[in-house]
């Protein structure tokens, strides 16, 4: 079972940037579509970004051309660069999975304030 790990959350102003890390456990992290999700106060949990295993990404309307998801298998690490941040950005980020998900970890807060 991979664990997941992520950092790199805190407080911004609009229009500030942050980068989150995911570390992942597990020696087969590599084969892994991988994913940021956030969770807002008082809503579902979205996907905003994944990248697959050869590296090709994707990313929801909301965040594209802002965010920028990579990842380093050599360090079972996933990323996520934050730019432009905008209030409604604020949320708790999480990273997993995308085909099928391990357990979640802790999260990370991001805050934008106005």
């Amino acid at each position: 079972q991979v664990q997941l790990v992520e950092s790199g959350g805190g407080l911004v102003q609009a229009g500030g940037s942050l980068r989150l890390s995911c570390a992942a456990s597990g020696s087969r992290f590599s084969i892994y579509a991988m994913g940021w999700y956030r969770q807002a106060p008082g809503k579902q949990r979205e996907l905003v970004a994944h990248i697959t295993s050869g590296g090709s990404t994707n990313y929801a309307d909301s965040v594209k051309g802002r965010f920028t998801i990579s990842r380093d298998n050599a360090k079972n690490t996933v990323y996520l660069q934050m730019n432009s941040l905008k209030p409604e950005d604020t949320a708790v980020y999480y990273c997993n999975a995308v085909v099928r998900t391990f357990d979640w970890g802790k999260g990370t807060l991001v805050t934008v304030s106005s």
